[in-house]
């Protein structure tokens, strides 16, 4: 199929064109943006959400992750801790105040949790929505009873990415299943939670293994899907992954596509975007519409006011939506 159709708004992409469109040309890759640019403007305007992320539990997982500093296979040199200092946690909820970004994401390491630990949350969780901050957590598994109890606290959002394709997630954990990340996920929709799902590119995956990713967030029809593009950690498994195919024009068509398949979610360019994207920026904006500020778990980013700074120059504008 010409690239025109595949990428003329309102046309349904297919598995098969989305993994097309990931092999296209350099040389197509301005009509490819031009596509997605119309849909960003149509659906998002020149909004940009800022979050704000802030690592609650870090280390001592069980899981084997190969891309994680904080997987139990993980030789990463990372700071461990329980639960992050109240401290730390209510002073960074402040700055999202202060700063007027979109979103407190917040991080716990681990597959799951006592349902002590989950009321220890959720009492932070009341804490900081009377400050009216939009919240989404990042928490493994859940069970029913755990969701609803953070539901109730006043939870928003919820983070669980697929990261990748069905076919390639055995390459990438064996402690887990991809089928165990749907039916998590199927869960918190069914209990009217916002969803946040995306995956990271780069782990040594085929653009196909991209298209199947993004073939079921698609139906999974989350708010929010972040796209994020591997920094090799040292210590983890993915440390010597060979990333020279991340090219930014590579990378790009992995954000358009997210566009043009997603086109109403928030896209966002979270981890690998001051690497890949440098001096990219107005190309990068033209597309996405949610950026991080300040890092990302374990590895560090561009400030909050230099993000917002960056936002302002290119002709956007940053996005309010905590209180």
């Amino acid at each position: 199929m010409e690239t025109q159709e595949m990428i003329r708004e309102g046309h349904f992409i297919t598995r098969e064109e989305a993994e097309e469109i990931l092999r296209l040309p350099d040389s197509e890759l301005a009509a490819l943006m031009g596509a997605a640019n119309a849909l960003r403007l149509r659906y998002k305007g020149k909004k940009v959400s800022i979050q704000l992320l802030t690592n609650v539990r870090s280390g001592g997982c069980s899981q084997d992750c190969a891309y994680c500093a904080q997987s139990c296979v993980s030789g990463a040199d990372i700071e461990k801790y329980r639960f992050v200092r109240d401290e730390k946690l209510y002073g960074d909820d402040k700055l999202v105040s202060e700063h007027h970004l979109a979103r407190h994401c917040i991080g716990l390491s681990g597959i799951s949790f006592s349902d002590g630990e989950i009321e220890e949350l959720a009492g932070r969780i009341r804490k900081m929505k009377e400050n009216g901050t939009h919240i989404c957590c990042s928490i493994g598994f859940l069970t029913e009873p755990q969701a609803i109890m953070l539901k109730e606290a006043g939870l928003d959002r919820i983070n669980h990415n697929l990261n990748s394709g069905r076919n390639f997630y055995p390459q990438i954990c064996s402690t887990h299943t991809y089928e165990q990340r749907l039916e998590n996920i199927r869960m918190l929709k069914r209990l009217g939670f916002e969803l946040c799902c995306g995956g990271i590119v780069g782990m040594g995956e085929s653009a196909g293994d991209i298209a199947d990713m993004l073939c079921d967030v698609r139906e999974i029809s989350p708010e929010s899907v972040p796209i994020n593009f591997l920094l090799p950690i040292k210590g983890t498994r993915l440390a010597d992954r060979d990333i020279s195919s991340l090219t930014y024009e590579y990378c790009m068509k992995v954000l358009c596509l997210a566009r043009l398949m997603i086109p109403e979610a928030d896209i966002r360019c979270a981890a690998g975007r001051e690497v890949y994207f440098r001096g990219h920026e107005a190309e990068l904006l033209s597309v996405v519409d949610s950026v991080f500020a300040a890092g990302y778990l374990t590895a560090g980013g561009q400030g909050i006011e230099d993000t917002k700074k960056l936002i302002r120059d290119l002709g956007y504008e940053p996005e309010v939506e905590s209180d």
